[in-house]
Order: C-alpha cells, then structure tokens, then sequence
C-alpha cells in the first residue's frame, strides 16, 4: 500500500511552502510575540483566507474547494513549519471538521461557507481547568437551550466568532454551538507559554446555544472530532519538527569550533541523527493517519493516537535538541529556536496530551487484538 501523497499533493505543499516563506516569516510571528495587544497576524490570516485553503476540506456545496482531507494535511504541514501565528486550526481542524460530522444540513448551510470565506472563526471549548474531562466533572450547563458555566484555557477563544462548547445536559453531556457575539458571553484573554496563539477564558451566563449532533451523545462526537484534529496537528508537529532538523542541520555546518564545523564533531552527529529518526517515525505515522483519515477508515482512532503521540514526541525532541545544537546562541531572544519549543509544547497539549493519546492508544491496541 502506498500513502505518500500524489503530484497533485505534493506540487500543493511545494506552492504553500513559497508562499509561506514569503509571507509568514519569523518576523511576522515576532509581531505577534513582541506586542500584547495582538492574538495573531492578521496580515497574515488575511493572506490565508484569500488562498482559500480554510476551505480546501469542505465541499464546494458549502462554498470551499472540495480537495479533501489530504490537502488538508498538506497545508497543516507547512503551517506548522512558518509557526503560523493564526487561528488556522482552531477553524479547520475542529470547527469545520465538527460541522462536517455532526452538524444538520442547515448548520452546514449557515456556517460552513462562513469558514470557507473567513468571516467566521471558529474554536472548541472543553476543558475547564487541570484535570480529565469526564461527564460527571463539566460544570458548564446546558439548559433550555441556554448555556451556564465556563470554559478555560480555549485556544483562539478571544478573537473567535462562534465555539463549540462541551456542556452537562440532563444526566449526560452534550455539543453545542454558540454565537460568541450575544449577551451573555464574556471572555477574557489569558496568558500562556505560547503568545503567538492566542488564549481566553470564556464565561456564559444564559447564553443561547445550538445543538450539534444528538443530546447526550457529546463525549463519543467529541472523540471522533479530536481524533480528526489529531492527525491535522499531528501533521502540523511534523513540519516544526521538521523545520528544526534544517535549523540545526544548517547550524551544525556554519558554526566553526577549534578550527572545524561543529557538524563533524560526534555528539553532534548524534543529536542530528536523533531528531531525524524520530522525525521520520512521526512521518509515518501521520502518513498512516492521513490514510485512515481520508479513507475514513476504521483504524482511525488508533492511527489518530499513533500519529499524535509520535508527533508530539519528534517536535518537541527536535525543537529542545535545535536549542542544545545552537549551544549559548540558542537560549537568546534574538535566536528563533525557542520559538519552536514554545509551540511544540502548546501542541503537545491541544486536543489531548500525550499521556491521553498513549492512553487511546494502547486501549485500540487492545481492542484490536481481542
């Protein structure tokens, strides 16, 4: 079986990674970095949108391109090598996707091509502070139709239009939609490792929801939409990851010490050749993912949970080794590497942290086997 991507595909990823070079430089996420008052690059975002690739997921019917799940891929890939310091995922990997599975025809109709065109943005609300998140614990209540509680830490959740929001309904626990512009909704940036994406809290006092999906049938849907999203990230990982190998890689050749490149010192052939087999492994396994994904497989929650949790490993393993190989230009400001341990680390923790995925996978393993 073959899962590398098509010519189609791949001339794709090669158009998005010079138009990202060209337009979403470090420079651009140090605008970001450097300035409180911005949660992302809106120079930047607004050149996205008008690429059309919020929409490369969703059918041409609902106002996007139609490619599929792969492209999707593709462009989550090079996101994540530029560090894209906009709210790309947070719309197209859980807003859209969550839509595309569960919402009615006329959510579809209403929201779909809102994402597509980027007057929308979207994001997902769950988690309400540290610890699992399990039906008996959610606080957040849905009642008649309106909404009690609060959501934080909510990625993108300050400058988002409308969120999914995870709520207690009755004796179970259910997805809603809600219009983050209404009374009754008020959020609150806060601060986290990783300044150029975005965070708030999100409080709702009576605010009104929709439902999405079936009541009581939120945990399951919230499953299925994160085992979507975590191929996407994992896929985004991979091209920080990857990004990191190629800082160290170019580093190790440059930098001179007692009279030679330091790439011909041992110790540094070693990290370079950690980070690569690490990397690759975490290709594979997204490349799996993005099979089972596309295919809409069965084997999809553990390729979901096997491409998360390699990823998760390679971007933060490359991203600490890239530091070690720069040595004392590594930990500055001005050196572009802790950058990329900043957003490996939020990734690391977006729709589940490792200890979860190891968790789901090991727990599809078993199922598989019985």
């Amino acid at each position: 079986m073959n899962f590398d991507f098509s010519d189609d595909q791949k001339f794709l990823r090669d158009e998005a990674r010079k138009f990202l070079e060209a337009q979403c430089t470090m420079a651009h996420v140090r605008e970001v970095l450097d300035d409180d008052s911005k949660s992302h690059n809106e120079g930047v975002w607004q050149k996205i949108i008008d690429m059309g690739w919020l929409g490369a997921a969703i059918p041409e019917e609902y106002g996007g391109l139609g490619l599929g799940m792969l492209e999707l891929c593709v462009i989550a890939e090079e996101l994540g090598r530029t560090l894209a310091p906009v709210p790309f995922g947070s719309s197209a990997y859980f807003f859209a996707e969550a839509l595309k599975l569960a919402g009615s025809e006329e959510q579809k109709q209403a929201l779909l091509p809102k994402i597509a065109d980027g007057s929308l943005i979207g994001c997902i609300a769950v988690s309400e502070g540290p610890g699992d998140i399990a039906t008996g614990t959610i606080a957040t209540r849905l009642k008649d139709g309106t909404l009690s509680g609060r959501k934080i830490p909510v990625t993108d959740g300050d400058i988002a239009t409308h969120a999914i929001v995870l709520a207690k309904d009755g004796s179970g626990a259910s997805l809603v939609i809600v219009d983050l512009n209404q009374s009754g909704v008020t959020r609150k940036p806060i601060k986290t490792l990783e300044p150029t994406r975005s965070h708030a809290a999100i409080s709702f006092d009576g605010a009104s929801a929709q439902l999405l999906g079936e009541a009581g049938n939120g945990m399951p849907l919230l499953d299925q939409i994160n085992d979507r999203a975590a191929v996407l990230i994992a896929f985004e990982q991979l091209g920080g990851a990857s990004r990191c190998l190629e800082m160290a890689t170019a580093y190790a050749k440059e930098r001179q010490a007692f009279g030679r490149a330091i790439g011909g010192y041992q110790a540094i052939k070693h990290k370079l050749a950690d980070m690569y087999v690490k990397n690759e492994v975490a290709r594979s396994n997204a490349y799996y993912g993005a099979w089972a994904l596309s295919s809409n497989a069965a084997e999809l929650p553990e390729a979901a949970a096997a491409a998360r949790v390699a990823a998760s490993e390679a971007f933060w393993f490359a991203s600490k080794e890239n530091i070690q190989t720069h040595g004392g230009m590594g930990f500055t400001w001005e050196v572009d590497c802790h950058l990329f341990y900043r957003r490996a680390k939020l990734l690391a923790v977006q729709a589940g942290s490792p200890a979860v995925w190891k968790e789901k996978l090991v727990s599809a393993l078993e199922a598989k086997n019985d």
